[in-house]
């Protein structure tokens, strides 16, 4: 039954969100909570894997896709952000709530994201719970393809950026090759295929078709929300000749980059 998966994966990401509260409490340190992100929604494709009673192969599907993107985002961002004190988003929250943000945070940061986990991961729930399939086809294919380049675009593009972040001559220089040659953010880009790939493959079930709202809403916030708009907004007000880098790539599709104006390359704050 649909309800059985939706409400088990929403205890799991309670539980997994609330532990993660406490921890942020402990360490006065909110951003671990961008670490467990991506491990929400293995919670969800595992509840959706153990609980749901449709075709055992599509589930099987559905949690390698999802694991092998969520294990990955939270392992890379781990390596990233642990350690290197609170991320200054969270920073100017505190701030701005003073001795109340460890209450304040549970609802407008860690609820918000455990809400939206369980949004995103929609049609991965649905579809688990869609009896009568009988076997995955070329929609599901489809999906995996989508999924496999976007997961390609998205940790190709971590390990370029880390890379390139790891060289001293690089140093105040913008990131332009690779993917980041193409867009401004593979990372997003590659994020929006993996969720529309795994649409794809629970859109294969008449229910799993219902969950549209996962990929739109994740679509949102990468385009127009958290993502791209807010990343744009920031490095815009601190580095002003990043500018040149986005006049002539893309800000999110892939596409050939323009002949830059100079020929050279601008301070970046990647």
């Amino acid at each position: 039954m649909p309800s059985t998966v939706v409400i088990t994966a929403a205890a799991g990401v309670t539980v997994l969100m609330l532990a993660t509260w406490l921890i942020s409490v402990i360490r006065r340190d909110a951003s671990v909570v961008d670490v467990v992100w991506g491990l929400g929604f293995v919670v969800v494709a595992a509840a959706s894997l153990a609980m749901g009673d449709g075709l055992l192969g599509r589930r099987v599907l559905l949690m390698v896709l999802v694991g092998v993107w969520g294990l990955r985002l939270a392992g890379y961002l781990a390596w990233r952000n642990l350690g290197h004190g609170e991320d200054r988003r969270y920073q100017k929250m505190r701030s701005r709530y003073g001795p109340w943000f460890w209450l304040i945070s549970l609802a407008t940061v860690f609820a918000l994201q455990g809400a939206l986990m369980l949004v995103v991961s929609v049609p991965v729930q649905l579809s688990a719970a869609a009896e009568g399939d009988d076997s995955l086809g070329p929609l599901a294919v489809l999906g995996a393809l989508v999924w496999l380049v976007g997961v390609t675009f998205e940790a190709g593009g971590d390990l370029q950026l880390a890379r390139f972040k790891a060289d001293p001559d690089n140093e105040g220089q913008v990131m332009d090759e690779g993917f980041w040659r193409y867009t401004r953010h593979p990372n997003y880009f590659g994020d929006f295929l993996v969720w529309w790939g795994i649409y794809l493959v629970a859109a294969e079930t008449t229910l799993g078709r219902w969950g549209v709202i996962g990929p739109v809403v994740m679509s949102v916030f990468l385009l127009k929300v958290s993502g791209v708009a807010m990343l744009e907004r920031d490095i815009g007000r601190r580095r002003p000749k990043y500018a040149d880098y986005i006049e002539r790539t893309s800000a999110f599709f892939p596409l050939p980059p323009k002949a830059p104006a100079d020929g050279g390359k601008q301070p970046s704050d990647r």
